[in-house]
């Protein structure tokens, strides 16, 4: 049987390893057909230039696109795919953060359901979402609807004040943002978009270390440990 699983686990993940390459050609190729397209030339170098000074082109890979996202974006279209980045990575934060609290022991005291169910009885990672010993349907459904109010009606710019993608100030919040210059602002605004895109392959990393568990390659990792 654990053959069996193991082999199950190997073929799944080869198929999903062909999948993910049939998008890279797929991607390679629209690339290169843009890229041979001779009465768009002028006017793609003209936009992907307009946006090699924006925050975020920084060493060591200045202006990074190689997906061609930016092949004739407008400005409107550039700021919604950095409120998404930033959306993103500020989850990825979180949910390392949560990894590495609940990894070390640390949980919610009490219980999580009327039935006497601990916070601290359910596993860690992706297996407290999905598989046998997961959290109840009833708690996914509330975490669902708890995100979506957030999402809809919470982090957003609701006043319309906001100066950059992705400021959900709303005239409320501000910890002393309104009292640094504008070199400290692009600072700190660099340096979120920063741990966002580092948490962002950071909580991919552990999640498929985590698969990797259950075919018998298990990873001792830093601070984290194995994830079992």
């Amino acid at each position: 049987r654990r053959r069996s699983n193991f082999s199950k686990s190997y073929l799944l993940s080869f198929v999903n390893l062909i999948e993910i390459m049939k998008l890279a050609v797929a991607a390679v190729l629209a690339g290169s057909a843009a890229a041979f397209a001779p009465a768009q030339v002028g006017k793609a170098t003209t936009a992907i230039n307009a946006f090699e000074s924006e925050l975020g082109a920084q060493p060591p890979l200045g202006f990074f696109d190689p997906l061609g996202l930016l092949t004739d974006a407008d400005q409107e279209k550039f700021d919604r795919l950095r409120y998404v980045e930033l959306k993103h990575g500020r989850v990825c934060q979180l949910a390392f953060l949560g990894q590495i609290v609940t990894r070390n022991g640390i949980h919610l005291p009490g219980d999580i359901d009327y039935s006497g169910h601990s916070f601290e009885s359910y596993p860690n990672g992706l297996a407290a979402v999905f598989g046998d010993a997961a959290i109840p349907q009833a708690g996914l459904i509330q975490l669902f609807l708890f995100v979506g109010a957030l999402e809809l009606g919470v982090m957003k710019d609701v006043t319309g004040e906001a100066e950059f993608p992705g400021d959900f100030r709303n005239g409320a919040l501000d910890f002393g943002w309104d009292s640094f210059d504008e070199e400290t602002k692009l600072s700190k605004r660099a340096i979120e978009l920063n741990n966002g895109r580092a948490a962002m392959m950071g909580i991919l990393g552990l999640m498929v270390h985590e698969k990797l568990n259950e075919i018998d390659m298990v990873a001792d990792l830093p601070i984290i440990g194995a994830l079992h």
